[in-house]
């Protein structure tokens, strides 16, 4: 089973999905449509979304309230993007110019609060006083996680194990709550909805590695962002932070100080450094080790196609650009 064919396995579902994003999206003030209508349709992959329509279908569920709350995911990811560029400083998301490029950093952090709060406005339409719980934690597990980013930031000395509770916060937090989402609506048993929000804990950390890992090992036209943004954002993610631990004291001395001035002065060398150490192979060997650990969460789900996409989607997260 490919991407395409998950694609097509969620058609119909994906399509309601689809149609409630630009319903919601809609507000009286036009900076709102035209923003939010730009992020919203760049070219997303949508896995959010899927994971949620994925994890209720293969625990079940037959109603309607999955395609709703996919639509929240997205909306949720979409503002946190518009955040993170702003405070990123970030000129291309997805291949194209980011949002705060061409309206400023204002329009995108207020845009970004509305698509927040039409978000928790959909979950109250559910009704599910479970979901509410659940997603209030995750926006404020994912703001927790920027704030530790923050704090590392220029820091050479940030471990494997801080790093990876960034990840945890910022990226992977939002990856479990939609596969924990599909089996709450379901009605599965705790030990189901822990085994599906495991799942989608550990295929978020697989694709953030991934990310860190095509940041010095891409191309503009495949990630759709500047090959060393990280770099040049003063982050040690965790090519940077392996590669430290394994360099000579030359080298070591180089990327600690291109962490700590940030800018890309000394990319080519970094980069130099990161692919002679193994850290590349080293980061996607630990996304590869987190994507099994997903798949090994789905052996209580009865067999089904869903089931079975959600393994080629873990599959999937770390064979991207290989």
């Amino acid at each position: 089973m490919s991407i395409e064919t998950i694609r097509d396995l969620l058609a119909d579902d994906m399509a309601q999905v689809n149609a409630m994003i630009q319903e919601r999206l809609k507000s009286d003030v036009v900076l709102i449509n035209q923003l939010g209508g730009y992020i919203v349709n760049s070219g997303g992959k949508r896995l959010r979304p899927m994971q949620v329509l994925l994890s209720a279908r293969a625990c079940g569920y037959s109603g309607a309230a999955h395609c709703q709350l996919a639509a929240v995911v997205e909306f949720i990811h979409t503002a946190t993007l518009l955040h993170d560029d702003v405070v990123d400083g970030s000129q291309l998301r997805r291949g194209r110019e980011t949002a705060n490029q061409l309206w400023g950093n204002e329009a995108s952090v207020l845009v970004g609060d509305f698509l927040y709060s039409r978000a928790f406005e959909m979950m109250v339409d559910v009704g599910n006083m479970r979901v509410m719980a659940i997603m209030a934690r995750t926006t404020n597990t994912i703001a927790e996680g920027e704030v530790m980013q923050l704090l590392h930031v220029h820091d050479p000395d940030t471990s494997e194990q801080r790093y990876l509770q960034v990840i945890q916060s910022k990226t992977a937090t939002l990856f479990e709550a939609a596969s924990r989402l599909g089996a709450v609506l379901a009605g599965e048993s705790a030990s189901t909805e822990e085994a599906m929000a495991a799942y989608g804990r550990e295929l978020g950390t697989a694709f953030q590695l991934v990310d860190d890992a095509l940041d010095y090992d891409g191309s503009v036209a495949d990630i759709g962002k500047n090959i060393g943004d990280d770099l040049a954002e003063g982050k040690p993610t965790m090519p940077l932070i392996r590669a430290i631990q394994e360099a000579s004291e030359q080298d070591r001395e180089l990327l600690r100080s291109a962490i700590q001035s940030g800018g890309l002065e000394q990319i080519d060398k970094v980069t130099d450094v990161i692919e002679s150490t193994g850290a590349i192979a080293y980061t996607r060997a630990l996304a590869k080790q987190a994507a099994a650990r997903a798949t090994d969460h789905l052996a209580s789900l009865s067999p089904s196609p869903y089931r079975q996409a959600m393994v080629e989607l873990a599959d999937f997260s770390v064979r991207r650009l290989r």
